[in-house]
């Protein structure tokens, strides 16, 4: 329920602070309309940002959604926790898993900040991934104390999560990688852009033959490469983004041979009248 209220409070302000004029007309009084839209998820007036107003919305909604469920099942009530279990409470227990989620959600959180003051797309990313980290640390949290035994505690967290984290998290890791492959390649130079695609394409294919060709592979070493490949694409994409796009040159040829077309056939029309009056 706290993340609810923050939901709805941020989304309130993103909608003010995006709005046309940032909340204020010119004369430096209160846009009653961009406030009331905000208030009122845009039934009474208008909003400023739909995407990242949507967000945060149906963020609070989940969150909220997810807080009267709990409430509703008693999930954290130890007195229902007792009541099934004969009048006693089952030991508690330590996190037992490797949890790499922590500093995903502070990679999230840099970027969140980053993109305030650079790109809305940026924000948006970093947005994805607190909400993501948020959500998978509630799961992990409850998962572990779901039972005495870590490796039932492990099956259960993953006959849950797999079907939603296997496609969502492919969708996203696909969408950002693409986003911030795009940046790098607007950025670098017409022929560098070559070359960083080659690079980059190389290096994904010498990676998977070596997985592929090793005998025994520990999962902590494969999950601690990807995650060090996609900080590094990330912090790629938000220094590109913040560099900002390079030249790029337009040649409209049709419209200036239309052009020139028409000059000629001026000059031929203005020699013609010439000849003519001679």
């Amino acid at each position: 329920m706290g993340f609810a209220g923050f939901g709805l409070i941020a989304a309130f302000f993103y909608g003010v602070v995006t709005g046309d004029g940032g909340g204020a007309d010119y004369l430096g009084f209160i846009d009653s309309e961009v406030w009331v839209g905000a208030a009122s998820l845009g039934w009474s007036g208008g909003v400023g940002d739909h995407v990242g107003y949507v967000v945060l919305v149906m963020f609070a909604i989940v969150s909220a959604g997810l807080g009267i469920m709990l409430t509703a099942f008693r999930d954290a009530d130890s007195d229902a926790v007792a009541e099934l279990n004969d009048g006693e409470l089952p030991p508690a227990q330590s996190p037992v898993a490797y949890n790499y989620w922590p500093a995903i959600g502070a990679l999230g959180l840099g970027t969140l900040v980053i993109g305030l003051v650079t790109h809305a797309a940026i924000f948006t990313v970093g947005l994805i991934i607190i909400i993501t980290t948020a959500f998978e640390l509630m799961m992990s949290a409850w998962s572990d104390r779901a039972s005495g035994d870590p490796i039932a505690n492990a099956e259960l967290r993953n006959r849950l999560m797999k079907p939603i984290e296997v496609p969502v998290l492919g969708a996203v890791g696909i969408a950002v990688t693409v986003l911030c492959a795009s940046r790098i390649f607007l950025t670098v130079s017409k022929s560098w852009a070559i070359w960083v695609a080659v690079i980059l394409s190389g290096i994904v294919f010498l990676g998977a033959l070596a997985f592929a060709l090793a005998e025994k592979v520990n999962r902590n070493v494969v999950a601690g490469v990807l995650a060090a490949a996609a900080i590094g694409l990330l912090t790629s994409g938000v220094v590109s983004a913040v560099i900002g796009e390079r030249d790029i040159s337009h040649h409209h040829t049709g419209e200036h041979s239309e052009s020139d077309a028409e000059h000629h056939g001026g000059d031929a029309e203005h020699h013609d009248g010439e000849e003519g009056d001679k």
